[in-house]
């Protein structure tokens, strides 16, 4: 079996190569709205950049933007590092600004794999381990046995009607320490090693 990673921070790396800057930048990522939020992040934070190209993968969904670079020279070779350092939840961009010479498609793709290279080597990477996503229901009478059960789980939703249900991220020995109450398991995904 494949050992997934993460990373634990987000980072940064800047290089310019022929008078081009480039900057890369990688998130830990959970959600493709969280892909969406960090872009328009970067095109705020960047507004004359002349590329914001990207590359992610969350599970099984892996996707890249070349953005209007030419096809497979900026994106591709992104997910393709994140692919080779077997990063899980982990998206990059790199913005450029143009420096007036063209870099031809070799020395582009090399650049775009670099930028994504360094940005991962400056990264804290963390090992990731099996993990369920859950919904929990239970009496408001348990409020606290389930908390402290779910002491180093990340809750994502709490709700407060009739009972109370959790939606949480849990280990597998969480998970078997809550068999005892109602619960859902919505899907199989990776958390962060203890």
């Amino acid at each position: 079996m494949i050992t997934l990673f993460s990373i634990k921070n987000n980072g940064q790396y800047e290089e310019t190569i022929k008078y081009s800057k480039f900057i890369s930048f990688i998130f830990r990522i959970n959600s493709k709205e969280e892909i969406l939020s960090y872009l328009n992040k970067i095109k705020k934070e960047y507004p004359n950049a002349d590329h914001y190209c990207y590359g992610y993968i969350i599970d099984d969904q892996k996707k890249f933007s070349d953005d209007n670079e030419p096809s497979k020279t900026a994106g591709y070779p992104i997910l393709k590092q994140i692919e080779g350092h077997n990063l899980n939840y982990t998206l990059i961009i790199v913005v450029r600004y143009f420096g007036g010479i063209k870099l031809g498609t070799g020395l582009l793709t090399r650049t775009y794999s670099k930028m994504a290279s360094e940005v991962i080597k400056n990264s804290s990477i963390i090992s990731l381990v099996k993990g369920y996503n859950i919904s929990i229901s239970f009496n408001y009478s348990e409020i606290k046995n389930v908390s402290y059960l779910l002491n180093n789980s990340q809750i994502i939703d709490k709700t407060f009607d009739d009972n109370v249900t959790y939606k949480a991220i849990v280990s597998k020995e969480t998970l078997e320490k809550l068999s005892k109450y109602q619960m859902l398991i919505n899907k199989e995904t990776y958390i962060e090693k203890e």
